[in-house]
C-alpha cells in the first residue's frame, strides 16, 4: 500500500484597498425587532488555533520549560515536538534567561500581552530575526504563549533601505524627490550646499520651478518625465537663496511606488560650475593657441616682401646720386619703416603668450574693440 504523504505550502496574497473606501452595504436580514440578529460564538478549540497558526507557537511554563508546541515552530527551529519539551526557552530565544521570565509574568499580570525583537537559534547553529507577542494563557500567569514571526525577510529590507538611505545621504550629487505638483518631499545634503540652505526644512515643500533660473526648461521637463515617462537631461542654471546662479547638469527621472505607478520625480544634480570654468578656460587657450599659431604664419608670408622692399630702397639710395634732396629723405624713410616693419615682425614671430594691451580711449577698450597685441 502506498504511503500517503502530506505537503507544507505558504501562499502569498496581498490585497490593495480600494480608493476611496467605501463601507460594504449589509445583506444580513434585520431581526424582528430591528436591528441584527445575534451572532452565534465559534465552536472552536484555541488550541487547534494554534496549530494552524502561521507563526511559531510555543507555550511555557512560569518557570520557561516548553510544555507544547505547534507544527510551525518545528518548521521554524528544525526541532521535532519530542524534542522541544527537553527545552527551555534560552534554548530557541537569545538571551530569554529566568529573570526575562519572571519579569514577562509580572507584566502580563496587568497587561494583555507583551512585544520582543530578538533573534532565534535553530537546531543546526543558525540564528533568525523574531518578532514575539507574548500573552498569559490563563488569569494566574502560570502558562505562558510565545508567538514567533520570522522577519528575516523584513530585517533584510531594512537593512537595504538603511544602506540605500546612506548612500543617498553621503552621494555628491544633489538628490531631490518631487510628488507629481513638483513640490519638493526629500533633499538630501549636497542638494541643501547647492542651493544654499541650512536645513532640509527649508527646502521641503517648495516646487522645483522656484528652484531653477528657466522656468519653461523645468515645465518642459516635468512634463517629458511625468506624460512621456521619459528620462530628461539637460544642462541649466539653479537659483541659490542668496541670488547666485549656479551652473548645474539635471538627470530627472519617474519616481514610482511598488505598484509601479508614477507618484512624482527623481531629479539628480551636479554642480557643473567648477567644470564650465575649466571647459571656458580651455577654449580660451585653445583661441590663443590658434591666433598665435596665425601670427607666426602671417609673420613669415610678411617677412619675405619686407625684406625684398629693403633691398630694393637699398639698391634705389645707392643710385640716386645727385638726386633731390627731397627724393632722398623719402628713399631714406622708406628704408627706415622698412627696418621698421622688419622689427616689429620679429617681435610678433617670437610672442609666446597672448596678452593685449589698450590703444584707444577707455568706454572703446572695454567693449574690446579699443585693444590691440601687446609685443
Amino acid at each position: 500500500m502506498t504511503k500517503k504523504t502530506t505537503h507544507s505550502r505558504t501562499m502569498r496574497i496581498d490585497l490593495i484597498p480600494e480608493t476611496p473606501h467605501k463601507p460594504r452595504k449589509s445583506t444580513r436580514a434585520p431581526r424582528d425587532g430591528g436591528g441584527s440578529p445575534p451572532r452565534a460564538k465559534a465552536n472552536v478549540s484555541y488550541a487547534d488555533l494554534y496549530q494552524r497558526s502561521y507563526d511559531a507557537v510555543l507555550v511555557t511554563d512560569g518557570a520557561g520549560h516548553i510544555v507544547d508546541v505547534n507544527p510551525r515552530a518545528c518548521v521554524f527551529f528544525g526541532y521535532k515536538e519530542e524534542e522541544f519539551l527537553a527545552l527551555d526557552l534560552s534554548d530557541v530565544i537569545s538571551g530569554a534567561d529566568p529573570s526575562l521570565v519572571n519579569c514577562l509574568c509580572d507584566n502580563l499580570k496587568n497587561t494583555q500581552y507583551a512585544l520582543m525583537q530578538a533573534y532565534c537559534p535553530r537546531k543546526n547553529g543558525s540564528f533568525f530575526p523574531a518578532e514575539i507577542a507574548v500573552g498569559a494563557i490563563d488569569a494566574d500567569v502560570k502558562q505562558l504563549s510565545f508567538t514567533i514571526r520570522d522577519i528575516t525577510f523584513r530585517k533584510q529590507a531594512e537593512e537595504m533601505l538603511m544602506t540605500e538611505h546612506n548612500a543617498i545621504q553621503n552621494l555628491g550629487n544633489a538628490v531631490l524627490i518631487a510628488n507629481l505638483e513638483g513640490s519638493l518631499e526629500f533633499v538630501n545634503p549636497a542638494a541643501l550646499q547647492i542651493w544654499g540652505h541650512k536645513s532640509a526644512e527649508d527646502m521641503l515643500g517648495k516646487n522645483i520651478r522656484d528652484l531653477l533660473v528657466d522656468k519653461e526648461a523645468a515645465d518642459t521637463m516635468i512634463h517629458a518625465v511625468l506624460d512621456e515617462k521619459q528620462m530628461w537631461v539637460a544642462d541649466l542654471q539653479a537659483s541659490t537663496a542668496r541670488g547666485r546662479q549656479v551652473d548645474v547638469q539635471v538627470v530627472t527621472s519617474c519616481n514610482r511606488n511598488a505598484d509601479g505607478k508614477t507618484v512624482g520625480l527623481i531629479l539628480s544634480v551636479v554642480d557643473i560650475t567648477d567644470r564650465r570654468q575649466a571647459e571656458h578656460a580651455q577654449r580660451e587657450a585653445e583661441r590663443r593657441r590658434v591666433m598665435l599659431e596665425s601670427l607666426g604664419a602671417a609673420c613669415y608670408h610678411l617677412g619675405q616682401p619686407a625684406t625684398v622692399l629693403l633691398a630694393n630702397l637699398g639698391v634705389i639710395q645707392k643710385r640716386l646720386g645727385s638726386a633731390d634732396d627731397v627724393v632722398k629723405e623719402v628713399v631714406k624713410t622708406s628704408i627706415e619703416a622698412a627696418e621698421s616693419i622688419g622689427a616689429i615682425l620679429h617681435r610678433l614671430n617670437t610672442v609666446n603668450e597672448y596678452k593685449t594691451t589698450e590703444y584707444l580711449e577707455k568706454a572703446a577698450a572695454d567693449s574690446g574693440e579699443g585693444r590691440i597685441l601687446d609685443i
